[in-house]
C-alpha cells in the first residue's frame, strides 16, 4: 500500500503505534501484525518497514508509553517554580490529570499489563520506575513527605481500576492538598517518627 500523500514516515510510525495500542489492549500481544496493520490502514509490509518484528513493535510501544508519561511530567514543570519539590509537583499534576477520563486509565492499565508479559518491556518499566524513584528522591523533599505525596498521586491515578472514580472536585482538592504539602513539607515531615 502506497503512503498517502502528505503523511510523513514519523506520522505513519505514530499511526502504527496507536493502532498497536488499540489492538494489543483488546486482543493481547498474541494479536497478529496483520490486525495491527489493518487498524493502522497500512499494509503488513508497510508496518514491517517501520517495525521489523512484532517484538520490536511491542517493545517500542512499551517505551513509547513511558516516554509519553515522562513528556507529560516535563510539560507540567513550571519554569517559575525553582523550589524543592518542583519535579514532584509536575508528577502530581500528571497523575491527577490522567484521571480526567477513567476509561483512558483503564485502557492504559490493560495495555500495560499485556505489554509487561514481554520480559524486555517489563524490565524497561522496572528501570523507569527506579529512575523516577531516584529523580524524585533528588527533588529536595524530605523522604517521608515524598512517600506520602507520590503514594497518594499514584494511588489516585489507579482508582478507576477499582471503579472508584474520583470526581473533578475531589481530584482538584487532592491536587491542592498534595501541592501544598510539597510547598510546606515541614508541617508533615517527621510524622512517621
Amino acid at each position: 500500500m502506497a503512503r498517502p500523500t502528505g503523511r510523513t514516515p514519523e506520522e505513519t510510525r505514530r499511526l502504527i503505534l496507536d493502532a498497536a495500542a488499540t489492538i494489543f489492549r483488546v486482543q493481547g500481544i498474541s494479536a497478529t501484525l496483520q490486525s495491527v496493520a489493518a487498524e493502522a490502514g497500512v499494509s503488513k509490509g508497510g508496518l514491517l518497514y517501520h517495525f521489523a518484528t512484532k517484538e520490536d513493535l511491542i517493545r517500542t510501544l512499551g517505551v513509547d508509553l513511558s516516554d509519553i508519561f515522562r513528556e507529560s511530567v516535563e510539560e507540567h514543570l513550571d519554569p517559575d517554580d525553582t523550589g524543592p519539590g518542583r519535579l514532584t509537583r509536575a508528577y502530581i499534576h500528571t497523575c491527577l490529570d490522567f484521571l480526567e477520563d477513567a476509561d483512558v486509565v483503564l485502557d492504559h492499565v490493560v495495555l500495560t499489563s499485556h505489554l509487561q508479559t514481554d520480559p524486555e518491556v517489563a524490565a524497561h518499566i522496572r528501570a523507569e520506575a527506579q529512575r523516577w524513584r531516584e529523580e524524585l528522591s533528588a527533588d529536595g523533599l524530605p523522604a517521608d513527605v515524598l512517600v506520602l505525596v507520590i503514594s497518594a498521586a499514584d494511588g489516585a491515578s489507579s482508582a478507576p481500576i477499582w471503579a472508584a472514580n474520583i470526581d473533578a472536585a475531589t481530584r482538584e482538592t487532592l491536587r491542592t492538598l498534595l501541592i501544598n504539602i510539597t510547598r510546606h513539607p515541614a508541617r508533615i515531615s517527621g510524622l512517621s517518627t
